[in-house]
């Protein structure tokens, strides 16, 4: 079920908000129960087999957790049950995601004829297998284990986050399960938050969409630079508003029920280093790969160099692993490894220098990689970027232009909306006025509205995380 669908946003959503602040208002037990069945049928309603996938990994965390917390003043036992944990739930990603893609490789470098099985994808399951994770260290580490199985149930299926993150570190939210406090103020910022992420996902990711995939699935051979250039900055606005709007959407949900999940997304294209943009861009998947992978081996704190880019090597191949089974994703992490190895040694990210040149040189990579990240292979990939760079010796084509016509308000707004512009205004000469507020009400109903006439009239409507 996606957040922009009417489904969710007539039936599912209010249903559970009223039964939620109603009938299940006597105890947080029966919230917090209610919220994880009303979780699972949100995951259900499109795959209701794989339900019994994400029950096996909250059961197995749950035990794993208990057994570490049993034998926390046993090192050497905790340390054998989290490598048990590990490769349970590496184990699981690993068949659903890499199975296929690794025995593909198999067969096509050995010549052998291995069957490849064709197995489904379950929605979200590198999102929840790492929450998953997170809840089993940070217990290793001295958090507080959970005795009650529903509220590790909840943690790793809670409906805001599950399909999509951000990935909820256990330690910021094992207090709130329990403890969590309800206001209308959060709630009503809750739902201004859900509109805002709903209007960037419907207004722009989905029509920007329609232009990314214009050039994407033309004949790279014959695309111009121009529209090659056109298709490249539409999939870079869309992959933000995308991925950014159903953050926010989450993240409003979450207020709603008395949650508050932490920033996902920093204005990252206004970063003016390949350093700051990924501590800017998708900040839950950051902070998980650094806290539970690059930290552990050491981070940037040793002795000798040579081991600072292994462990950037590690981190940035994961990275793109984990985004998906094609060589397109392990390139484009092997790219951003690259960079930040460069930025690493030469301090580059550190520089208040030619702060313009660096912008535009991390834009420049950034839109690359984007490239790599659609592609359907590494071919297209790199035959996409050299018709970027007058590849196919055309600078200019008639569909560009319309497109580019049809388009340009949606363009200019996505542009607008990425950088803190308007936010920085509001807060300098509009916070606090009254008629201010009212039109920002007003603004956002309208949003909404005109969201939901999209949806209605069966407007063009993918989600690009989905896929991981």
């Amino acid at each position: 079920m996606l957040f922009s669908s009417t489904t969710f946003l007539f039936f599912f959503l209010p249903i559970v908000l009223i039964l939620y602040y109603t009938v299940c208002r006597k105890s947080r037990m029966l919230q917090n129960v209610f919220l994880f069945f009303a979780s699972l049928l949100f995951y259900a309603w499109g795959e209701p087999i794989f339900v019994l996938v994400m029950l096996l990994s909250i059961f197995m965390n749950y035990v794993f957790g208990l057994a570490i917390n049993k034998y926390k003043y046993k090192k050497s036992t905790a340390k054998v049950f989290l490598f048990i944990t590990a490769v349970f739930n590496l184990g699981i990603l690993f068949i659903f995601k890499y199975l296929a893609f690794v025995i593909e490789n198999i067969n096509n470098l050995s010549g052998a004829d291995f069957y490849v099985p064709q197995i489904a994808l379950p929605l979200g399951i590198s999102f929840f297998t790492f929450q998953a994770m997170s809840y089993v260290i940070d217990v290793y580490r001295g958090e507080q284990v959970q005795k009650n199985p529903l509220n590790v149930g909840l943690y790793i299926a809670f409906f805001p986050q599950l399909i999509a993150g951000p990935i909820v570190r256990y330690e910021t939210v094992a207090y709130q399960i329990q403890c969590r406090k309800e206001t209308f103020d959060d709630f009503s910022s809750g739902v201004c938050r859900f509109i805002i992420g709903l209007s960037k996902k419907v207004l722009l990711a989905n029509t920007l969409a329609i232009v990314a995939d214009s050039a994407f699935n033309s004949d790279d051979g014959n695309i111009s630079v121009a529209f090659s250039w056109l298709g490249a900055i539409a999939y870079t606005l869309q992959i933000f508003f995308d991925f950014s709007g159903y953050s926010d959407m989450a993240i409003g949900l979450g207020r709603m029920f008395g949650f508050k999940f932490l920033e996902n997304f920093d204005y990252p294209y206004i970063s003016s280093s390949i350093t700051e943009f990924w501590r800017r861009w998708h900040i839950s998947l950051g902070t998980w790969f650094r806290d539970y992978v690059y930290f552990p081996l050491g981070g940037s704190r040793v002795k000798h160099k040579s081991r600072l880019i292994l462990n950037l090597f590690i981190v940035w191949m994961l990275t793109g692993i984990w985004h998906g089974a094609n060589w397109t994703f392990i390139l484009w992490g092997f790219m951003y490894f690259v960079l930040l190895t460069f930025e690493k040694l030469t301090n580059l990210h550190k520089s208040g220098k030619l702060v313009w040149l660096r912008h535009i040189y991390t834009l420049l990579f950034v839109i690359l990689g984007w490239v790599l990240f659609r592609a359907d292979n590494v071919t297209e990939a790199f035959s996409y970027i050299a018709a970027m760079f007058g590849g196919t010796g055309t600078l200019i084509d008639n569909e560009a232009l319309f497109l580019l016509k049809e388009n340009i308000v949606y363009f200019v707004f996505a542009i607008i909306i990425s950088t803190p512009l308007l936010k920085s205004l509001y807060y300098k000469h509009f916070q606090g006025k009254k008629v201010v507020s009212v039109l920002v009400v007003v603004v956002l109903m309208v949003l909404f509205l005109v969201s939901v006439t999209y949806l209605v009239k069966g407007a063009y409507n993918p989600f690009i995380y989905f896929n991981f």
